[in-house]
């Protein structure tokens, strides 16, 4: 009878951590993603402008840091795209000047209130008032990086901001 109140437990214990990795997490009771402003907008002197617009949109920035990404950083921060035909010249753009990573965090929806603030990955489909369309140049200077599904979301934070993530 323990044993099989204990496999039941794990088993209870085993679904909550799949179903937590689903969720964005949270600091604080507010839901978080990660952003990053890309090398091009820092280039082109637009973080500042950028940050407004994540401001006025009810984001909270919780962390942020300017840094510059070492090779073997940028290689397995964007590893789920290593073989793909555009990788190199992603972890070159990406190491070619600093960029700003954030931790955002809003009541409910960041990740997703994120994604449509930011706008298509390409700013010539993008609408109108989005970062990108106001602020990205191609597919790949596109102003901005954001995670796109709460998952991600987890596993960008927990690569730079682990003290936040549980």
């Amino acid at each position: 009878m323990i044993k099989q109140k204990t496999f039941v437990f794990l088993l209870l214990l085993a679904s909550f951590h799949v179903l937590a990795d689903k969720m964005a997490p949270t600091y604080k009771g507010l839901e978080l993603t990660f952003a990053m402003i890309k090398p091009d907008a820092i280039k082109a002197k637009y973080s500042d402008e950028i940050i407004i617009h994540i401001k006025e949109r009810g984001f909270k920035i919780i962390r942020a840091y300017k840094v510059i990404f070492a090779k073997q950083t940028a290689e397995l921060f964007y590893q789920e795209h290593k073989g793909k035909p555009f990788f190199e010249n992603l972890i070159g753009y990406i190491t070619s000047g600093p960029v700003i990573i954030m931790v955002l965090a809003k009541e409910k929806n960041t990740v997703v209130d994120w994604r449509k603030l930011m706008g298509a990955t390409d700013p010539l489909k993008a609408d109108d008032g989005t970062i990108r369309k106001l602020f990205g140049t191609n597919i790949t200077e596109n102003a901005t990086h954001g995670s796109d599904s709460p998952e991600t979301a987890r596993r960008e934070l927990e690569f730079f901001f682990p003290e936040l993530v549980k």
